[in-house]
C-alpha cells in the first residue's frame, strides 16, 4: 500500500475538517481500492490533553461526513486510557458489523510496531465473507496466517517518539457492490522493548454507525471525562499485578 494513502500529517495549519475528509475517505471504505486504515502524525501537540480533544473532535468532523450519506451518526461504543505493553496477534477489538477504532499513541520509551492483514480483501479473493474467513482460517494459527501473509501491511510511519492517531476499519460485514458495507482489517501490535517503569499509552476508542435520534452509548460526561483524566489502566492482559496511574 502506498505510504502517502497510509500517512497523513496535522498542525494548527489545517483544519480538523479537511483531515476528517481524508480519513474518512481512506478508512470507512466500503470497496478495496483504499487501505481501511491511516495513521495521523500530530505535530503541533506536547500536551495529551490537547491530543485527546483533536480525537473527539475528529470524530465528530467523521460524523458530519458520514450522516448525510447514510443518514446514520457515528457514536462511540468505548473510551479509555490503556498501557498497552503485550504483544498480540491478528485480531479484531470485539464490536459491531460496521465499526472503526480511533486510537491515540503518545510518545514513549515503549518501542513497538503495527501491523495490518487486509482480512476483508482475503476473504473477496477467495469468495468467502469475512466472518467465514476467520471460521476457517483463523489467523492466530499459521495455517490462515500464511493464507494471510500476502495481505500483510507494517504501518511504515509509525513512531513511538511523537503523538500519532491511528484509524483502523475494524468491521466484519460482507461485502456486497449493492448493499454497500464496511470493509474491515485486523491489526497486531509488536512490543520490542517492554518496561513496566515506562509508560505506553494508548488512547482507545471504538466508534460505530447508529440510527439518527440513538440515545448516546457513552456520554457526554464520559467523552468529556475521557479527554480531560490523568488515569491511564494498567491491569490488563497478563499484567494484574500492576497499579493504575492517576
Amino acid at each position: 500500500m502506498q505510504t502517502a494513502l497510509v500517512c497523513l500529517k496535522y498542525d494548527a495549519t489545517r483544519s480538523v475538517q479537511l483531515l476528517a475528509a481524508d480519513v474518512y475517505e481512506r478508512v470507512c471504505r466500503s470497496d478495496f481500492s483504499v487501505p481501511g486504515y491511516c495513521l495521523v502524525s500530530v505535530e503541533t501537540f506536547g500536551d495529551s490533553v490537547a491530543f485527546r480533544r483533536l480525537m473527539v473532535d475528529l470524530k465528530n468532523e467523521l460524523s458530519e461526513i458520514h450522516s448525510p450519506r447514510v443518514g446514520k451518526k457515528l457514536e462511540y461504543l468505548s473510551v479509555g486510557r490503556f498501557d498497552q505493553q503485550v504483544t498480540t496477534k491478528f485480531h479484531l477489538d470485539g464490536g459491531p458489523a460496521e465499526c472503526f477504532l480511533m486510537l491515540g499513541y503518545e510518545p514513549s520509551a515503549v518501542g513497538s510496531r503495527i501491523q495490518i492483514a487486509d482480512y476483508s480483501r482475503c476473504a473477496h479473493d477467495l469468495g468467502l465473507a469475512p466472518q467465514e474467513f476467520l471460521e476457517r482460517h483463523n489467523p492466530m494459527f499459521q495455517e490462515g496466517f500464511e493464507i494471510l501473509r500476502p495481505y500483510i501491511a507494517e504501518i511504515p510511519c509509525f513512531s513511538n517518539e511523537q503523538f500519532q492517531i491511528v484509524c483502523i476499519n475494524n468491521s466484519f460485514a460482507a461485502y456486497s457492490s449493492v448493499d454497500l458495507s464496511w470493509q474491515g482489517v485486523l491489526h497486531t501490535a509488536e512490543i520490542l522493548t517492554p518496561d513496566d517503569v515506562a509508560r505506553r499509552v494508548i488512547n482507545s476508542t471504538m466508534i460505530a454507525p447508529v440510527e439518527e435520534g440513538t440515545q448516546e452509548i457513552i456520554s457526554g460526561e464520559k467523552v468529556l471525562e475521557f479527554v480531560r483524566t490523568s488515569v491511564v489502566h494498567r491491569r490488563g492482559h497478563d499484567k494484574g499485578y500492576l497499579a493504575d496511574d492517576g
